[in-house]
């Protein structure tokens, strides 16, 4: 049986606290992907349907990763090979991993011809906005359950109480969804933004599958000579390119403010 009253003192604890704060922020920095694709994904919704899909998208979203807390041991289990490939072990983890970035890539690559050239599906009527509509929600669960894992994998890691990580899980979505309108509407109406994400978004769809390759690798060799791919270089690499877009984001303002082009 849980000890329920034992995880409410801790979480109430200056520690508990304080693992609870660290726990939040971690969470948010882990799912700067996730809002990228949500943001990317409600905008090919009409507006008045965009914010209603993004808070259903998210709070689905905080119950699979809330399920996913109460399951640790059995989402610990699929780190354990499922079949063989020769050497190499095919785990449930390995499995979910590629599935998503595969995902991730083809709906991201179409994504980025629509916008190159300059393709727009919004202006479907009736029931294909509905299926639209679903599909976008059903998009948004399925990736963030993919993305969940490194969340998950990370809570554990900080903490082993399951109410501060189901906490910090919801603390994280709530502000996602206050401030995820936000983001979408400024990836809109910057075109270099957007590219931007897509490109990013690819890179992690990337990085995905070769995590997928390297958890095969790592089944054949002792847990001491495991690859890890740090994908904190993908979020430098977005945060550069960033810098630079808001840089020329300014600029175009400070001339069309003097009337030069």
């Amino acid at each position: 049986m849980h000890h329920w009253s034992n995880e409410f003192s801790q979480l109430f604890s200056l520690h508990g606290l304080m693992s609870l704060l660290t726990l939040s922020l971690l969470e948010i920095v882990l799912g700067i992907d996730n809002i990228i694709f949500i943001s990317l994904a409600v905008n090919r919704l009409p507006k008045k349907l965009q914010p209603r899909a993004r808070t259903i998208g998210l709070l689905l979203a905080l119950v699979v990763r809330a399920s996913m807390l109460f399951c640790i041991g059995s989402i610990a289990g699929l780190k354990h090979p499922f079949f063989y490939v020769g050497p190499y072990g095919i785990t449930g983890k390995s499995l979910v991993l590629f599935a998503g970035g595969v995902f991730l890539l083809i709906k991201t690559w179409k994504e980025l011809m629509d916008k190159l050239y300059k393709r727009n599906r919004t202006d479907a009527p009736g029931k294909k906005l509905n299926d639209s509509f679903r599909a976008v929600i059903i998009q948004i669960v399925i990736i963030d359950f993919v993305f969940s894992f490194d969340s998950i994998l990370a809570a554990v890691g900080l903490s082993g109480i399951i109410l501060i990580m189901v906490s910090a899980v919801t603390i994280s979505m709530l502000l996602m969804i206050v401030f995820s309108g936000k983001v979408a509407g400024f990836i809109a109406k910057n075109p270099g933004i957007k590219m931007i994400a897509l490109v990013f978004l690819l890179v992690i769809g990337g990085i995905l599958v070769a995590e997928s390759l390297v958890d095969c690798y790592n089944t054949t060799v002792p847990e001491k000579e495991h690859w890890h791919i740090n994908k904190n270089y993908a979020y430098l690499a977005l945060a550069f390119a960033l810098v630079v877009e808001l840089f020329n984001i300014r600029e175009r303002k400070i001339r069309r403010s003097h009337g030069s082009t």
